[in-house]
């Protein structure tokens, strides 16, 4: 279904731009793939919550919880939701703020050298197999098209912070049908 990317963006999804991104540092090759979650109000699904979070147009006054997250300045590069549609906020090409604060393999600021996916979902129930199938086609367009050494949970990333994509993202099945 997905079967190239042109010029940074994954050809034949719906693309919502954010304005929450930048240029990747001169030099910066992308090697990591960052898995999360994501749920607006948490732990429900569906809705335009995330894209307006991601695009800065988030009403406190929709939900409580809004209230402590409507002025965060993040974004993703893909969203993908429980029955496997995707959306994209960023081009690939471009330095998402996805994984704020963050380490790998020695290396600070991952948001330079990553790709960042956000799945519709919580720490508290599974993931669909419509989300594991898109995501795992995805990564491996990915990795056609960039230098992907690595795919690592926010979690992994920012341990002290993150707990995403979580105790149900099921890390063995994803492996085994990415390799």
């Amino acid at each position: 279904m997905y079967s190239k990317i042109q010029q940074g963006f994954l050809a034949g999804v719906k693309f919502v731009p954010s304005p929450y991104f930048n240029d990747r540092p001169i030099g910066e090759m992308i090697s990591l793939l960052v898995i999360h979650n994501i749920s607006l109000p948490p732990n429900q699904f569906g809705g335009d919550y995330v894209e307006q979070l991601f695009t800065g147009r988030l009403d406190p006054s929709e939900h409580e919880y809004f209230q402590t997250i409507y002025q965060l300045q993040v974004s993703s590069h893909l969203f993908i939701r429980r029955n496997g549609h995707v959306t994209q906020f960023v081009s690939f090409d471009k330095r998402a703020w996805h994984a704020g604060q963050s380490q790998f393999d020695g290396h600070d600021n991952c948001n330079n050298y990553s790709i960042g996916i956000e799945l519709e979902g919580c720490d508290f129930e599974p993931f669909t197999l419509s989300q594991y199938s898109t995501l795992v086609e995805i990564t491996q367009l990915l990795k056609q098209y960039y230098p992907i050494k690595h795919v690592v949970g926010h979690s992994d990333i920012a341990p002290s912070r993150k707990t995403d994509p979580g105790p149900f993202f099921d890390w063995p099945l994803y492996r085994s049908l990415i390799t």
